[in-house]
C-alpha cells in the first residue's frame, strides 16, 4: 500500500527527494499509477491551492511544489493507461488583447495543470476571436480571462459577448481574474466567477467546470 498521506506532506513541504523516493516505492509496489497521480500529487497540490489561497504559502513555494511534481510524474507517465487519470476538462486561458502581463497567468495555467486539467495556454495580447477559436476546436470546458491593466478589464467583457454571440456560452464556465479585477466586475460583464490568486482560481475552476462533466 502507498502512503498517499506522506506523498502529499512531502509535497506541501518541497521535499523533492522524500516525494520521489515515495513515488518509485509505490510503483515499486505495483501501485496504479492512477491512484499515485490522483491520491498523491494531485490531491497535495489540491492542499497547496489551499495553502496559497489563505497565505500560508506563497509564489516562490508554490512554483517550488509545481516543479517537484512534474519531476514525479515523469517517473509514471509511462506507466499511465489509456484514459488513466485523464481529466476531460480542457482550459482555454490567455490574457487579453492589449495587455501583456503574464505572470499571473501563468502561475493559475500551472495550477489548473497540476490539478490534472488540460490547459491551452494562448498567451499575452490575445484578442476575443481567438479564445472563441481555440474554445471551439478544443472543445474547452473553462475560458480563463486575465487583465492587470484597467484599462484593458473593458476587453474581457467584449470577449464574453464575443462567447456569446459564437453560440458556446452554454458550453464553457468563464473564470475572470487580475489585479484591478473584482466581483463585482464578474458579475457585471456576465462572467461564472472571479478568483483573486491562483489557489482559489483552481479550486474555483473545479467547481465551475463539474457540473459541466456531469452534463
Amino acid at each position: 500500500m502507498a502512503d498517499f498521506n506522506a506523498m502529499n506532506n512531502a509535497l506541501v513541504s518541497c521535499d523533492a527527494g522524500r516525494l520521489t523516493r515515495l513515488v518509485n516505492e509505490a510503483v515499486a509496489a505495483d501501485v496504479p499509477a492512477g491512484d499515485i497521480l490522483n491520491q498523491g500529487l494531485i490531491a497535495g497540490m489540491d492542499i497547496i491551492g489551499e495553502k496559497m489561497e489563505s497565505g500560508d504559502m506563497f509564489i516562490p513555494e508554490v512554483l517550488m511544489a509545481a516543479q517537484i511534481m512534474a519531476s514525479c510524474l515523469d517517473i509514471i507517465k509511462p506507466l499511465l493507461g489509456e484514459g488513466e487519470g485523464a481529466d476531460e476538462r480542457v482550459v482555454v486561458i490567455g490574457t487579453v488583447k492589449g495587455d501583456l502581463h503574464d505572470i499571473g497567468k501563468n502561475l493559475v495555467s500551472m495550477m489548473l495543470e497540476s490539478a490534472g486539467m488540460k490547459v491551452i495556454d494562448l498567451g499575452v495580447d490575445i484578442p476575443p476571436e481567438d479564445f472563441v477559436a481555440k474554445a471551439k476546436v478544443n472543445s474547452a470546458t473553462l475560458i480563463c480571462l486575465s487583465a492587470l491593466l484597467t484599462t484593458t478589464m473593458p476587453m474581457m467583457k467584449q470577449t464574453v459577448d464575443a462567447i456569446v454571440e459564437a453560440g458556446i456560452r452554454d458550453e464553457v464556465k468563464i473564470l475572470v481574474g487580475g489585479a484591478p479585477v473584482t466581483q463585482a466586475f464578474s458579475d457585471e460583464i456576465g462572467a461564472d466567477g472571479f478568483a483573486a490568486d491562483a489557489g482559489s482560481a483552481s479550486k474555483l475552476a473545479k467547481q465551475l467546470t463539474s457540473s459541466l462533466q456531469k452534463a
